[in-house]
């Protein structure tokens, strides 16, 4: 399984699609990336809620007090909106996440036009959820 681009490239490569059919097949490329998430993770507790389809995001903190975040959907197209959630939140602490607006970067990647009111939704309540996590964290 190939890994996840870090920010810049993730940019560069949205950059290089020619329309919005392929960045949709790029998102969920990115989602086909992400590791597993374990069956005893998809429990109630990591489920975000104010999303369409199902998400599950599981949040810890390494030893360096860096978040590490692991998650799931049942649909395609989210899963790789949470591959890129991941992706700008990367190397990150807690008070880091906190702070880090990434609504800007989906601006930039110009996805936010394109994504339906429901996944826009969905993707402002995993973008909370991560934060308010994170902020518990710290």
């Amino acid at each position: 399984m190939a890994a996840l681009p870090d920010r810049d490239k993730l940019l560069r490569n949205f950059s290089r699609c020619a329309n919005w059919e392929e960045k949709y097949l790029y998102i969920i490329e990115l989602g086909q990336r992400l590791p597993e998430l374990s069956a005893a993770d998809h429990t109630p507790q990591n489920i975000i809620q104010g999303c369409q389809s199902q998400v599950w995001i599981v949040m810890t903190r390494n030893a360096s007090g860096v978040i590490e975040l692991q998650g799931d959907s049942d649909a395609a197209i989210v899963k790789g909106l949470i591959a890129i959630v991941f992706i700008l939140y990367q190397q990150m602490t807690a008070q880091d996440i906190v702070a880090f607006d990434v609504r800007p970067w989906f601006e930039k990647m110009s996805l936010t036009q394109h994504l339906t009111p429901s996944r826009s939704q969905g993707l402002e309540a995993m973008i909370r959820a991560i934060r308010t996590k994170a902020g518990n964290c710290s």
